[in-house]
């Protein structure tokens, strides 16, 4: 299958997979609960499985998004061929393994071939694959693999730096602790020279 339908392919089935569920999140919510040993009638708690599906549902509201959509809206025909920088993205998700958030800022470069995007969408393609259950390492590859796909350019460079709750709450517990995942595509793989003048304007 074709890179582009890859991604239409997996939006689809994200959303219809979350449109056709009929999981009571609340109930489950009460369930969890009950079992840390809590009343889930007193007043206090009274309301929060409701918040607290509602708060899922916005914080994986990325499965029901097409990036491929949102990009493709935003795509122009531009001879410009130097380095694009969106620096500073703020993203939120939650780790797949704990469902803990984990938070940071991410960096999103490419190099045109024909073609520029625009800048708000980077940043919101930043925003959908963020709002899915991740790993840090896979999010920058969905980012970069999606520009790559569609703009079709040069380069691509994604570097994204974040703390990981489940390292600072939980397990270790080491806080100010922070990960920074990279993926390179075209000259930011292959060249040194691009590749260094993206970290030292992305502040690495």
């Amino acid at each position: 299958m074709p890179p582009i339908e890859h991604h239409v392919e997996v939006a689809r089935a994200y959303s219809e997979a979350r449109q056709t569920t009929d999981i009571d999140m609340a109930t489950h919510v009460r369930a969890l609960l009950e079992g840390i040993g809590e009343d889930p009638n007193r007043e206090g708690l009274l309301r929060t499985p409701g918040r607290v599906a509602t708060a899922l549902q916005f914080l994986t509201a990325g499965y029901e998004a097409d990036p491929v959509a949102v990009l493709n809206e935003a795509i122009f025909s531009d001879a410009y061929n130097e380095m694009v920088i969106v620096k500073d993205i703020d993203f939120f998700s939650l780790c797949e393994h704990h469902m803990l958030p984990f938070f940071g800022r991410c960096h999103v470069a490419y190099i045109p071939n024909g073609k520029i995007v625009g800048l708000s969408k980077l940043a919101r393609m930043v925003e959908i694959y963020s709002r899915r259950l991740q790993v840090q390492e896979r999010l920058a590859t969905q980012i970069a693999n999606l520009v790559d796909d569609l703009l079709q350019p040069k380069g691509v460079g994604v570097i994204m730096d974040a703390t990981h709750l489940c390292m600072v709450m939980r397990g270790v517990q080491k806080p100010g602790s922070t990960t920074v995942t990279s993926c390179m595509l075209g000259e930011f793989h292959d060249e040194e020279t691009t590749r260094a003048e993206f970290l030292r304007l992305a502040g690495y």
